[in-house]
């Protein structure tokens, strides 16, 4: 019979750091801490994979990085060769931060080609769409899990951590009932303590983006 155990906390845990202050010796204690507790993996800005990749090679840490971070607002082009720059250095994973104005203004079809456009650069690596539902009312997060999973998007995840509000029980819900078990949904933005990771787990979330992964963990 297959095993339908839930998996432990730890390997939900994407171990994040994305502050514009982070330097090469904060990337190597994420890393260390990471394969120290068995997280799932790390997030971290595109110029940092490299240094992820040459600490965690030989660990089963995945990389994820971002692209289009954190407004969503530069050029399709740029974000496509941001991942095929983050690929060739050793991402394992993409969390593409979606347009929210061309989302806003209705253009549903730049989203989906921006994204198909990622996917492709991606080479076979999982692709998070960032859809930062602090911007949106419940209609439009609904609508954006839509796009990304017609897109063919790997995962969708609630915020950057970097807009307003933080990750939300009943945003997770939504997403969760939208996507349905054609993608993941991350839970991002917030999140500091093992009750609320806990609590978005049970509405849905299948990974967990946050900076305190160790002390959620440990608790």
């Amino acid at each position: 019979m297959p095993d339908l155990t839930e998996p432990p906390l730890n390997r939900y845990i994407e171990h994040t750091l994305l502050r514009a202050d982070a330097t090469a010796r904060d990337i190597e204690k994420l890393c260390t801490e990471a394969i120290e507790n068995e997280l799932f993996a790390v997030c971290i800005n595109g110029c940092w994979v490299q240094n992820a990749w040459n600490h965690l090679e030989d660990s089963n840490v995945s990389i994820a990085t971002v692209v289009g971070f954190p407004s969503g607002a530069s050029d399709p082009d740029a974000k496509r060769y941001e991942t095929e720059v983050a690929v060739d250095n050793g991402a394992h994973e993409i969390d593409l931060m979606m347009n929210i104005g061309k989302f806003l203004d209705g253009d549903h079809q730049y989203i989906s080609r921006e994204i198909r456009d990622v996917i492709d650069a991606a080479d076979d690596r999982r692709v998070k769409i960032i859809i930062e539902t602090g911007y949106l009312n419940n209609d439009q997060i609904a609508t954006a899990c839509k796009i990304a999973i017609q897109a063919e998007a790997h995962f969708v995840k609630t915020s950057s951590g970097f807009g307003p509000g933080a990750a939300t029980v009943e945003h997770v819900k939504l997403m969760r009932k939208t996507v349905g078990q054609f993608c993941g949904v991350k839970a991002s933005g917030g999140i500091r303590d093992t009750e609320t990771a806990k609590a978005l787990i049970a509405a849905g979330a299948t990974r967990i983006g946050t900076s305190c992964g160790v002390s959620i963990v440990n608790d």
